[in-house]
């Protein structure tokens, strides 16, 4: 098998160096879709107001919760098994691990597609949907669900290609700002702007699926749709690795869709388009979080594979040193820029948002701080860990929801977040540092 490709603009060496390029590659992508994202969400806000766009946000967050629900993060899975694969040369094992993630994602999406036709039946009427947008909403999230990435993702960033994933992913806000601006001028609608977000989908799987084919070329043995049952033989643990991912991605994620649901069920469409406002914002300056989170992984899963602990200690501590000088400068960013930001993307109809912006913003930065936690569990072999924190911790969320939100409403919701952001930040911390001093004693 031919080695990865060598690109001569990388000069580090260094898995620090690495990571650091890697997340560079993946915050210029991002960083053009965070500026487009100011202006296609100020098209979306203006357009529809609070209420309608409380309804448009109501329809994203079902989807994502329903693709959350049952995707297996199977771009971790090629990621941490393919290193052994690639080292080895064998390109037959590792066709045959992209196949079984290829048919476990199109399960998952199909399984998907089920459940949001039941959510749209059950939530529709309490959300305030006519039939027409029920219908809608089950039509994205078909879309959402088909058009797998995970897997293509995976492939990308087994072999360094981050910065091919970043041309991958700017394709979603370049195809959102257009589909924005046509929907403004020809239609604007909740309608319309779901034709023009699904289509972004597609764009982006496309674009994905060519790169990482491209770039995985000739490295790929033959597989069929036989022989790629072998990965669960050939892949020691790996239906416990893709049981414990998709715990723990679905405890995580599913509760932050979670919260605008709520919001949306208690204190109606408008109070949950304004949350909904404030944690895409608080996102988009938080957005590093999750970029050195999938670079710190790839690189941990590598130094891990080469047995080298220490190097894998070492590594951790420089990443926890890092995530910390962002997190302190992400809050700055939040104090300054938050509310002006705010009022001039969506207007003074949705002022109401900032103290929601202030609350999640936060939450977002203590999770940045403890970013390289979650990484160092899951390349070092404990995903159940990840797991039970997950799951403690959204019992957590469902209680302060339980007590805030019928007192606060909005507020409520983004309080809780914040307060499990502590106590995930708390658990997952003890947790890492705990499996490092036992390698260290061990070694």
């Amino acid at each position: 098998m031919p080695s990865p490709i060598k690109r001569p603009w990388i000069k580090s060496e260094s898995p620090l160096g690495r990571i650091l390029q890697n997340t560079a590659w993946l915050l210029g992508g991002k960083g053009v879709g965070a500026i487009l994202s100011l202006g296609y969400l100020a098209i979306v806000t203006r357009t529809l107001g609070p209420s309608g766009f409380g309804h448009f946000a109501l329809i994203l967050s079902t989807a994502q919760a329903i693709s959350t629900i049952v995707s297996f993060e199977s771009w971790q899975v090629i990621v941490k098994y393919g290193q052994e694969h690639l080292r080895e040369g064998d390109g037959g094992k590792l066709g045959r691990l992209v196949g079984f993630c290829i048919a476990i994602d199109i399960a998952g999406a199909l399984t998907g597609c089920a459940i949001a036709a039941a959510a749209a039946l059950l939530l529709g009427p309490h959300f305030g949907w006519s039939s027409a947008m029920s219908m809608q909403a089950v039509a994205y999230c078909a879309v959402i669900l088909l058009t797998i990435r995970s897997t293509p993702t995976g492939l990308l960033r087994l072999f360094d290609r981050f910065d091919a994933g970043a041309l991958a992913e700017t394709m979603i806000p370049i195809a959102r700002m257009a589909g924005a601006v046509i929907a403004w001028l020809a239609s604007p609608g909740i309608t319309a702007f779901l034709i023009a977000w699904a289509a972004a989908e597609l764009v982006c799987a496309v674009t994905y699926w060519s790169l990482a084919l491209k770039t995985a070329k000739d490295r790929l043995g033959r597989w069929s749709r036989a022989s790629f049952l072998q990965a669960r033989h050939e892949n020691a643990g790996i239906m416990s690795f893709l049981t414990a991912t998709n715990l723990s991605t679905t405890v995580s994620s599913l509760s932050k869709q979670l919260s605008v649901l709520l919001v949306g069920f208690f204190v109606g469409a408008a109070g949950a388009g304004l949350y909904r406002l404030a944690h895409q914002l608080s996102n988009s300056l938080t957005k590093i979080s999750g970029l050195l989170s999938r670079a710190i992984f790839a690189e941990l899963a590598k130094v891990h594979a080469g047995q080298n602990e220490k190097d894998v200690r070492k590594l951790f501590r420089r990443t926890n040193r890092l995530a910390i000088i962002a997190g302190a400068i992400i809050i700055m960013l939040i104090l300054t820029l938050g509310k002006p930001l705010l009022l001039l993307m969506a207007g003074p109809a949705f002022g109401g948002a900032y103290p929601l912006l202030l609350l999640l913003g936060i939450a977002a930065s203590i999770d940045l701080v403890g970013v390289s936690f979650e990484p160092l569990l899951m390349a070092t072999g404990h995903p159940r860990s990840i797991v039970a924190i997950r799951l403690l911790n959204a019992l957590f969320l469902l209680a302060a929801l339980a007590v805030l939100l019928p007192r606060l409403g909005a507020t409520g919701a983004a309080t809780s977040n914040m307060i499990v952001a502590v106590t995930g930040f708390l658990m997952m911390g003890a947790a890492a540092r705990h499996y490092s001093r036992k390698k260290r004693g061990a070694a």
